[in-house]
């Protein structure tokens, strides 16, 4: 007879009921009590007025019914926290029972009861158990330990737990070195700075002999632990990969990504000249094939994985193309995952049953699918250059179907192809001229503007085309206009007698009609450009293109790296390192894989080595805020930290860009040779007029500065305020404000002793903050400071300590110490005072680095109730380092481009817009931490409102 009956009853009075039958004396009654109790809490009834009855049935031999009794107490021990001290006797006379089931039953439940009350009883029934004959009862008391440490991590060490758990990873059963593992694996992930899992080769070897005994998430445990560890040279890399390889063939999957992990990891130790090498490749492939023969599920996850294997080392699978051919019962997502790797894998040996597939796919039914397979059969013909041509016949093909979504997406791979293999396949331009009408999606309608202008001396009707599209100008999207802005001007610089009027049309129609600024900032720059110098504007407009690269997609080296650590979690099916989806980002420590021998270094073919690193690197960006006040000030008052300053690394830079958006409008002044017969100067309000030279250099008068160089008057310093009030320090009063002169920083400091007694022994001590400020030298008070006196004191300071991102940004948490007492307060320093004296931008780089940071980090203020003109302001900013890099007058606003640069390599890019009527200004800042921002801007307010 089932259980089942327990759950359909639900009388009224059952808990009086249960109460009488639950301290009746027959066994058999009890324990049928047991499980209706049971079966009501299952479907959520309230059953805990029963907990002293449930609780006595604990005296019992009988396993079943102490099962029962376990499940309930774990299940109510938190609501009932006075009442589960009833049951700890129980539970340690459970752990001497002959019977290691019930030893090792009391021993789980015990580290299921979160209850803080019961813990300290538990330490010592864990302990025997812990060291039990038995190997059931260790391996249960070593989780234990892990979820007691989760309760009460500090009572886990005081009680020397944490070591016996170490020794517990030597014992004979493999079993319990699992547990051993996987508990200390996950004390340590919630303690990152803790070496728990102190690993050498000893502890290795019994690792992996316990390997081949244990269960298979035993064998997780105990691979996702090797992972982690470094040999010391390639010879104890491959031992360890030759004794790991056996779990290749695991029917679980789990283990096979587990142990891919670990070889894929300890690979980069081995050189690639050795025999064992080429062994481990061609093994490698076989699992992965397998694990495709799994549920649809499971593919994806193994697909996200193999696309991080293939792009690391595509040569594993590189013989496996067609078991990733697609199947007509693949769910969406896998057809998609398999897409990718087909791409990613393919190569001139097997280019044309790759061509032929995605020829079939582009047939099919659903439309997501084949925009793909028609994207890849563009990315084959720039991937294998032996391929294109048939890659352009396939998908002329596919475009003769005049299916439209079909057409739009080979288009914008056509444009791709053309881009890459230049004056090769300009034949087809007519066939895709002809679908000119069915295009609706901008991508499309772009790519073939593109085209169009690009080739217009090709295309005999290339201004009615182009034409077509100008009617509805104002109703495109920004892709297509200022594609159509773009090439309608290469259009006039290839045939200028016929196409007069349409560039008119479209530069006014750019620059005056609409409200978007990037395209208004292309207009007048052709405007400036055609109407200038047209040989330039030739050489700007029609300059070579740069060829394009084969995978735009791939992630980035060391990315790649750190999730081919993550290989069989949730991180390598996102594609993104565990930080990135962890809140909190409790436990989360950045992996990376060993670095290389120097046997394997020299070996190592150019096209396996990582697509190019960044030459230069990007400057830190704050590193985020950990425990505030954990480590305040340990006050050691040892010397101060001083040292030379820290270098600041030059910020990258995309060459510039002169038809991008942004900043390109910053032009000289009013045009004189007009670049053709009828050719308008630009309506006025895009001339600066306040300029009289003349433009005859073409664009080298690009900016007209009026800055000169920075004056050594030092920056606006704030009045003192009273830091540490007396009431507040046994009676020191400490008042201050920060200055910065001719490139050093210092605190000026006001000591006033209010107190009855005389002060001495002063030391002063920073805790870390967002820009590593130290002090530079002790602080120094010469003599003794008697009641009623005060005494001003500069304190130098320097950036070269240790940082860590507080809150707010410029958060400065300091502590004094005297004869009498360690005194602690917080100050917010202006970030002015980190402004460096080499923060003028080259104009340049000013354009290339406004247009290199994302929109997205544009933060826009207003700063009211300033009465300065833009003379008055340029050079109050100046005074405090931030320079003018240039300035234009539009529309009788004085515009201002300003950057700066803080004591940590951040530069800050700014624009200021001055009417001079109006006391309000407006300040849009750029910067790549703009977390920065507001402080800036609270600087700018500083300065020019004092």
């Amino acid at each position: 007879m089932t259980d089942s009956k327990y759950f359909t009853t639900t009388k009224k009075g059952e808990i009086f009921e249960l109460k009488a039958e639950l301290n009746s004396d027959k066994k058999e009654k009890k324990k049928e009590a047991v499980k209706k109790v049971i079966a009501s809490m299952t479907v959520g009834k309230d059953v805990s007025a029963l907990f002293p009855d449930v609780v006595n049935c604990m005296q019992t031999d009988n396993l079943e019914l102490k099962k029962l009794v376990y499940l309930y107490l774990m299940n109510y021990a938190k609501s009932q926290p006075d009442m589960a001290i009833m049951a700890v006797n129980t539970f340690v006379k459970d752990c001497e029972d002959p019977n290691p089931l019930i030893r090792a039953l009391a021993v789980r439940t015990m580290g299921c009861i979160r209850v803080d009350k019961i813990t300290e009883y538990l330490c010592e029934p864990l302990r025997k158990c812990l060291k039990d004959e038995d190997p059931y009862v260790r391996k249960t008391a070593a989780v234990c330990v892990a979820k007691l440490h989760d309760i009460n991590a500090q009572l886990v060490e005081d009680q020397g737990f944490l070591d016996t758990l170490k020794d517990l990873i030597s014992d004979s059963n493999p079993m319990v070195v699992a547990n051993a593992v996987a508990a200390l694996s996950e004390i340590a992930e919630s303690h990152p700075s803790s070496n728990l899992l102190d690993l050498n080769p000893q502890s290795i070897n019994k690792l992996l002999t316990a390997l081949n005994e244990c269960t298979e998430w035993g064998q997780i445990f105990i691979l996702d632990c090797l992972a982690n560890y470094t040999p010391k040279d390639d010879r104890e890399a491959q031992s360890i990969c030759e004794r790991v390889t056996p779990r290749l063939s695991h029917a679980n999957s789990a283990v096979v990504l587990s142990a891919v992990k670990v070889l894929m990891k300890f690979m980069e130790m081995l050189s690639k000249d050795l025999d064992y090498y080429g062994t481990l490749l061609k093994k490698l492939a076989p699992p992965l094939v397998t694990l495709l023969s799994a549920e649809p599920e499971l593919q994806y996850v193994a697909l996200r994985n193999i696309n991080l294997i293939v792009q690391k080392r595509p040569e594993i699978l590189k013989h496996e193309m067609k078991v990733f051919f697609v199947k007509y019962n693949d769910p969406i997502y896998v057809k998609l995952e398999k897409l990718d790797i087909m791409i990613r894998l393919a190569s001139q040996a097997n280019i044309a049953q790759v061509l032929a597939e995605l020829k079939e796919y582009a047939t099919e039914v659903d439309v997501d699918f084949v925009r793909k397979a028609v994207r890849a059969i563009g990315r084959c013909a720039i991937k294998v250059e032996q391929s294109a041509e048939r890659c352009v016949s396939t998908l002329l093909d596919l475009i003769q179907t005049k299916v439209n979504y079909v057409v739009q997406e080979a288009i914008v791979v056509i444009k791709d192809i053309f881009r890459k293999y230049p004056n090769k396949y300009e034949s087809v331009i007519a066939t895709l001229c002809e679908n000119l009408d069915s295009l609706d999606e901008p991508e499309a309608r772009a790519a073939m503007i593109w085209i169009v202008g690009e080739y217009a001396e090709r295309i005999d009707n290339a201004d009615e085309l182009l034409e077509s599209f100008l009617e509805g100008f104002h109703d495109e999207s920004t892709q297509v206009q200022l594609q159509l802005l773009t090439a309608i001007v290469k259009l006039f610089l290839k045939k200028p007698t016929e196409t007069q009027e349409l560039v008119q049309q479209v530069l006014s129609l750019a620059t005056q009609d609409s409200d978007n600024p990037d395209l208004r900032d292309r207009g007048y720059i052709y405007w400036r450009l055609l109407s200038t110098d047209p040989v330039a504007a030739k050489e700007v407009v029609l300059a070579e293109k740069p060829l394009i690269s084969e995978e735009t997609d791939l992630i980035e080296p060391t990315l790649l790296d750190e999730l081919i650590c993550y290989i069989g979690t949730l991180a390598s099916v996102y594609h993104k390192p565990p930080s990135a989806f962890v809140e909190g980002g409790r436990g989360v420590v950045h992996k990376s894989l060993p670095p290389r021998t120097a046997s394997s270094e020299s070996t190592e073919s150019p096209e396996t080595a990582p697509a190019g690193a960044p030459s230069s690197e990007q400057p830190d960006v704050i590193p985020t805020q950990g425990d505030l006040l954990g480590d305040l000030l340990n006050l050691d008052l040892g010397p101060p930290v001083s040292g030379p300053p820290l270098a600041t690394s030059s910020v990258q830079m995309g060459a510039v860009d002169l038809l991008g958006g942004g900043l390109d409008s910053l032009m000289g002044d009013e045009p004189e040779g007009i670049g053709g017969p009828n050719f308008v100067a630009p309506p006025a309000a895009a001339v600066p007029a306040n300029l009289g030279a003349s433009m005859g250099s073409g664009l080298s008068d690009l900016f007209d500065l009026t800055s000169g160089v920075g004056t050594l008057s030092g920056s606006y310093v704030a009045p003192k305020a009273v830091w540490l009030p007396a009431m507040k320090a046994k009676g020191l009063e400490i008042s201050g404000t920060f200055t910065r002169q001719v490139g050093s920083i210092s605190m000026d400091l006001q000591l006033t002793n209010k107190a009855l007694q005389v002060m001495t022994d002063f030391a002063i001590q920073f805790n870390r903050n967002s820009f590593g400020l130290a002090p530079a030298a002790p602080l120094q008070v010469h003599a003794p400071l008697s009641p009623n006196q005060t005494v001003e004191i500069s304190l130098p300071l320097n950036t070269v300590g240790s940082v860590m991102k507080m809150e707010p940004l410029n958060n400065l948490q300091v502590a004094v110490k005297n004869n009498i007492d360690v005194f602690y307060f917080s100050t917010l320093y202006p970030l002015h005072i980190l402004f460096v004296e080499d923060g003028k931008m080259d104009r340049q780089m000013f354009l290339a680095t406004w247009k290199d940071i994302p929109n997205e980090n544009e933060a826009q203020f207003q700063i009211r109730d300033c009465p300065l003109n833009a003379e008055a302001v340029s050079s109050r900013l100046q005074s405090s380092n931030i320079f003018t890099v240039a300035k234009r007058n539009v529309e009788g606003q004085d515009m201002l481009y300003q950057s700066l640069k803080l004591t940590n390599g951040i530069w800050v890019l700014a624009e200021l817009r001055i009417q001079p009527s109006n006391p309000s200004f407006t300040l849009s800042l750029k910067c790549r931490a703009p977390e920065v921002s507001q402080h800036v801007y609270q600087a700018y307010e500083t300065i020019l409102k004092n």
